[in-house]
């Protein structure tokens, strides 16, 4: 019998949110798409396949708190906290060492099956979706593949990576399809991703993972032996642990941690590996990566404008005002084209939309001059 989880990583800093977006409140724990939160509506849809006791959340230390409080019944204990930010690859070893202590007693690394998933995504309909992973899950159980989701490219888009397969697979088939990955492409420029998209042949990378965890295992100590060789160690630590976790990391899990290289996912093992397979999406998807992503959903007027809060815009298209600040602030603006305004209590950001990927430039700045009261 095979072991079903979920890990839904959360650990983002989600910068170029801000200033909606802090340390303390970055965007999983905002409610960009609906009146939940992203990590809330990354847990409802997985665990209409997984149960929230198989569910597991890493973060960093930071927001261990602030997650469990905006979860309330969640199991406490299945929201882990990084000891050292080190990227996915270190997390998702932490994740694989955690499951292996918790489920030691009936289940082994070749029974375990393990969904990785973000919380910063749109995804309908959710039907699709757990018929997607359901299947695909079923399939890394009974065969030694790492594997990932491709989405059909629905525009020209340079801000994801890509995912190339020898065959285009039939979108307009309900029916799941898996074919072996051929190559991982790193986010293209324009002119580049519009041939990715003339091919049928390139796909979205999702950023959804799913394999054995012995096959994970050995694919890392194979390509990341500096992080794989120590996952057992891990899980030991984990396992003579178990009722410490909720105070935060543990201090022999830091220790471990702290020689971890600072690596990707996709590029310490995904990129690497040769046993790499890609499933179908039978559901539409989208990133929620900054603020121009809104207008992809929310509802605009007829110029084309996002408005939300305490407003007055005039002679104005393609402008995205959020304004957050509890209706202290009105917002005033006229004659603006194709700009993001967000205004909270102790800040406004006014950013033409070619330009919001560099919102993270304005946090930078802030660290640099110190004025940590606004990160």
């Amino acid at each position: 019998m095979i072991k079903r989880i979920a890990v839904i990583m959360a650990g983002g800093s989600g910068e170029r949110f801000w200033p909606l977006s802090r340390r303390r409140r970055p965007k999983q724990l905002l409610k960009l798409a609906s009146e939940k939160t992203l990590i809330e509506e990354s847990i409802d849809r997985i665990s209409g396949l997984i149960p929230k006791e198989d569910i597991f959340i890493i973060t960093g230390e930071l927001l261990l708190e602030p997650i469990r409080e905006v979860l309330g019944e969640f199991p406490p204990q299945n929201i882990i906290a990084e000891p050292y930010k080190r990227n996915t690859a270190p997390c998702l070893a932490l994740a694989a060492s955690i499951a292996l202590a918790k489920h030691h007693n009936k289940y082994d690394a070749s029974r375990i099956v393990m969904a990785v998933l973000t919380a910063d995504q749109l995804i309908n309909p959710i039907e699709g979706f757990l018929k997607t992973i359901d299947h695909l899950m079923n399939y890394v159980g009974s065969n030694q593949v790492l594997a990932t989701i491709g989405i059909k490219p629905t525009r020209a888009e340079t801000g994801f990576g890509y995912i190339e397969v020898d065959k285009p697979f039939d979108f307009s088939s309900s029916e799941n399809e898996i074919s072996k990955v051929k190559s991982f492409h790193e986010k293209p420029d324009y002119n580049r991703a519009v041939e990715f998209m003339g091919s049928g042949k390139f796909l979205w990378n999702s950023g959804m993972f799913f394999w054995r965890i012995d096959k994970f295992i050995e694919e890392m100590i194979q390509n990341l032996p500096e992080i794989g060789t120590k996952i057992q160690q891990l899980r030991e630590i984990y396992f003579k642990n178990t009722d410490l976790v909720l105070s935060g990391p543990l201090n022999e899990a830091k220790e471990i941690f702290s020689e971890f290289p600072d690596i990707s996912i996709d590029y310490g093992l995904m990129e690497k590996a040769k046993d790499v397979v890609v499933a179908k999406a039978l559901f539409d998807w989208d990133d929620i990566g900054s603020w121009d992503s809104l207008g992809r959903f929310k509802k605009t007027d007829n110029d084309k404008n996002i408005l939300e809060g305490n407003n007055i815009i005039l002679e104005s298209k393609n402008t995205t005002v959020i304004n957050h600040s509890g209706g202290k602030i009105l917002f005033a603006g006229l004659g603006l084209d194709n700009f993001v305004v967000v205004v909270t209590e102790d800040a406004v950001l006014l950013c033409p939309k070619d330009k919001v990927q560099d919102v993270k430039k304005i946090v930078g700045q802030i660290k640099v001059t110190e004025r940590d009261s606004w990160l």
